[in-house]
């Protein structure tokens, strides 16, 4: 017993010479994770689509590994409360964070977020992408997507759009298609989608760009129209439904929700992990669920999602810039 210890101890004495005791240890971690419950945190109330996404995954996680996971909500504060507590906690694999697009739209404006949104994680992959609608009252003059843009450069009336608030997505996406065809216009922020809804409804305004589960019952009951989607491509559940890029080429925004951890997660639990979220995404019920609300399944590289996210908020902080819009 004595000669086993003093080999084992000798052994490990070299492997840390060698420098490869740590990548070690994490391949037996990773070998034996999870061995306990997962928390899964997401930057929303119960409800919604990063709390569905969210409780997905948690099944099908428990459902691999045989270890439960947990949702973990802490809505408010735009997603800053539950990105802080991600990047606070141990990059362990216990601690998982379903970022979506306002994670990056974020660092564009908020003046002093407490963290990075890309350098100060470790991310994973995607899981979704999809885009807006961009809908108007049936009255507008505009038929499709060719005639608006038409309408937009020609109108002589001030031209002015709504959404459910500073920074959001539909407001975002609004000032991007102006300053993409060259014009001015004004942005009118509601308390919500709700009241943004009825405003249009209304005729306070005239176009938004709002989400495709909303804005696809408001269509079917005849009550807005839908002119093209901020998709690049048309989206399989509507095919009829030009993408905006179609006359406008090169316009996209696109909403995402993906998977990170905390900055350091070592490489065998990050490859662990990225198989099993992948199989979740790759799985035919997700795609189904998915594509029934409007969403396209995605994946990729931890690398990949990493450049990505680090070109969205490239891409946002541009637009708020040139925009004008007031950083928080």
């Amino acid at each position: 017993m004595h000669r086993l210890f003093s080999f084992c101890k000798r052994l490990l004495l070299l492997l840390v010479a060698l420098g490869v005791a740590a990548p070690v240890a994490s391949a037996l971690a990773a070998d034996t994770y999870p061995s306990r419950p997962i928390r899964i945190i997401t930057p929303a109330n119960p409800g919604g689509t990063t709390d569905f996404l969210a409780r997905l995954l948690a099944a099908h996680l428990t459902k691999i590994w045989g270890q439960q996971s947990i949702v973990d909500n802490r809505g408010s504060a735009s997603g800053v409360n539950a990105a802080e507590i991600t990047k606070n906690s141990a990059p362990d694999g216990y601690t998982l964070f379903i970022p979506y697009h306002q994670h990056t739209v974020n660092a564009a404006l908020i003046a002093k977020l407490p963290y990075h949104p890309v350098n100060d994680f470790t991310p994973i992959t995607q899981m979704t992408e999809g885009g807006l609608m961009l809908v108007v009252n049936p009255s507008h003059p505009a038929k499709n997507a060719k005639e608006f843009v038409n309408w937009l450069k020609t109108t002589k009336d001030p031209i002015n759009f709504g959404s459910a608030g500073i920074g959001s997505g539909g407001h975002l996406a609004g000032e991007l298609l102006l300053l993409t065809v060259g014009i001015k216009g004004q942005h009118i922020p509601y308390k919500g989608t709700g009241p943004a809804i009825i405003g249009l409804l209304a005729g306070e305004y005239h176009f938004n760009f709002m989400g495709l589960t909303g804005a696809f019952g408001q269509i079917r009951a005849g009550k807005l129209r839908a002119i093209a989607v901020s998709a690049p491509k048309r989206l399989e559940t509507a095919p009829d439904i030009p993408a905006l890029s179609e006359v406008l080429p090169g316009f996209s925004v696109v909403g995402w929700y993906g998977v990170a951890a905390p900055k350091g997660l070592p490489k065998p639990l990050l490859d662990k992990i990225h198989a099993g979220v992948v199989s979740l995404v790759k799985s035919p019920e997700f795609i189904k669920t998915m594509r029934n609300n409007g969403s396209e399944p995605k994946y990729n590289t931890p690398e990949e999602f990493r450049q990505f996210m680090l070109d969205d908020m490239a891409k946002w902080a541009d637009v708020v810039k040139r925009a004008g819009i007031k950083a928080r």
